[in-house]
């Protein structure tokens, strides 16, 4: 499809009414959709592994192979729209993720549907990044808050509702279904986009591609990001595999740095860290993300483990953080350019702070309603996180740096996200080994809780060695959740720890791009 791009390339004026409200339904629907599919499979796992005739374990390339494809796709986002345009790049990321999501459903094979989560990853990368910067160069400067707020809800929302609609398609339907629901959302994003953008194309350049860069990119984010997702069952660095990819990913990565600070036509703008705002913003995001993830990946697990929640309904403790941010977001977004937004983020962390250590006070015996009650109050601070920061890293920027500066971002988002998943499960595991083993220093046959059990269980008809099993049963539990409440309570020392970071930005934040103004 040919642009017809402006030849003087003026800028256009912002759209207004309802092509400007169709230009968002799509581009934030094309979003929630493409970060949804990062975790809307995990609950269909079982599934896809029975169906497929593999193990749950092998199951799982289908979480990693897409995650792997779509970071190292990210960081490529700058390059790829000034080659060829941000509204085509975005179109052709939309059609292409369409298209192997339909590959994913109809594989009949476990390799075919990795090779298809792989080209789906690929293909979606760029295009998280490019619909915040189509939306932001679409909206007037005074409603840009509001823009930046819908967008960040859609990244964020998303994948605490993937495993919910997971779980119910593939309970009700197929798991191919997970897959399918992307044709009808994908194909009127695309076509609603290219016909309100066609003719407000970017400019484009023929820079020629960075060989090298592009190369250590591949490998060592592949290496590293292999390694994360496969690190807990492989005992991490106890294994040999572990530390050869470790070893890549760190050599890789840091000839990547030094080589695209010097490149001609570095195909990742490493030069954006030169940016103050830039440099605060991104490593506040990146670590608040870490925490506020792990809390999202811990806490559904310790449920359906420990408590022995079903899969719904551990999705349906977790969604209740999604209701005061949906309200919030908007509210915040049109009164952006009246707050401090350093405040406001440091309001977010505190509340993160507070509900994560309300968390780490919960025992075994927890009921539904009070698990659900801290997960709604976090709600407010997810608006306050995502919002403002996304002003702060994007503050100054000239509007050509939007797309490199919302790609790289999202990079380290999603890193942050995945070394989450791998620390905080990893933590909780050895923490609950080492609770598990200080109870059980406390069970012997002086003990009078324990032997006060045991003689119960057996008045109940339990042999001796049932009985035993059953104490270690209560054991595990309780370690388990003494494991998660130590884990939710580093999260929230974390949060507190980042608060002075933000303080390092440097007002004004109103000028991201000359895009996001008062």
């Amino acid at each position: 499809m040919a642009a017809t791009p402006n030849d003087t390339h003026k800028p256009l004026p912002p759209l207004h009414g309802a092509a400007l409200v169709l230009l968002t339904i799509a581009v934030a629907f094309s979003t929630f959709m493409e970060v949804l599919d990062m975790t809307i499979v995990n609950v269909a796992v079982p599934h896809i592994a029975g169906s497929l005739g593999v193990s749950p374990s092998e199951g799982t390339w289908t979480i990693s192979s897409y995650a792997l494809a779509s970071a190292i796709m990210q960081p490529l986002t700058g390059w790829i729209a000034r080659r060829f345009g941000e509204v085509r790049s975005f179109v052709v990321s939309v059609l292409l993720f369409v298209t192997f999501s339909m590959v994913c459903g109809l594989a009949t094979s476990m390799p075919l549907l990795v090779i298809a989560r792989l080209l789906q990853g690929a293909g979606s990368g760029p295009m998280v990044a490019l619909s915040l910067t189509l939306l932001l160069s679409s909206y007037p400067k005074a409603k840009q808050g509001i823009a930046l707020a819908l967008w960040a809800m859609t990244v964020v929302v998303a994948p605490i509702f993937g495993p919910i609609l997971g779980g119910w398609l593939t309970d009700n339907f197929s798991w191919p279904w997970i897959f399918y629901i992307n044709l009808p959302v994908g194909l009127a994003a695309a076509v609603i986009t290219w016909g309100l953008l066609r003719k407000r194309e970017t400019k484009t350049a023929k820079t020629p591609i960075d060989a090298v860069g592009l190369g250590l990119l591949v490998v060592g984010v592949g290496a590293l990001q292999f390694m994360l997702d496969n690190g807990n069952d492989h005992d991490w660095f106890a294994s040999p595999m572990i530390t050869t990819l470790g070893i890549i990913a760190l050599v890789c990565l840091t000839f990547l740095i030094v080589w695209e600070l010097h490149a001609k036509h570095p195909v990742v703008e490493l030069a954006l860290f030169k940016e103050r705002n830039f440099t605060v913003g991104v490593i506040a995001l990146t670590l608040g993300m870490f925490a506020f993830f792990g809390i999202n990946v811990v806490f559904p697990l310790w449920l359906q483990v420990t408590l022995d929640y079903t899969a719904t309904w551990a999705g349906l403790a977790t969604a209740p953080v999604g209701v005061l941010a949906f309200l919030m977001a908007p509210i915040l977004g049109r009164n952006l350019h009246r707050l401090e937004l350093r405040g406001v983020v440091t309001f977010s962390f505190i509340v993160f702070a507070i509900t994560s250590y309300w968390f780490s006070t919960f025992n075994s015996l927890a009921s539904f309603s009070s698990l659900v009650w801290p997960r709604f109050v976090m709600g407010i601070a997810i608006p306050c996180f995502f919002i403002p920061l996304n002003q702060i890293y994007l503050s100054g920027l000239p509007p050509e740096q939007i797309a490199s500066a919302t790609g790289l971002s999202n990079f380290c988002r999603t890193m942050g996200s995945s070394m989450s998943t791998a620390v905080t499960v990893t933590l909780w595991q050895h923490r609950g080994e080492t609770h598990h083993a200080t109870l059980t220093e406390n069970i012997d046959a002086t003990h009078q809780a324990a032997t006060g059990f045991l003689q119960q269980t057996s008045h109940m008809g339990l042999s001796h060695t049932q009985g035993l099993g059953l104490l270690n049963q209560l054991v595990t539990r309780e370690s388990l959740t003494l494991a998660v409440n130590d884990v939710f309570l580093a999260c929230a020392v974390l949060f507190v720890l980042l608060i002075p970071i933000l303080w390092f930005a440097r007002p004004p934040f109103g000028s991201a791009g000359g895009a996001v103004g008062h």
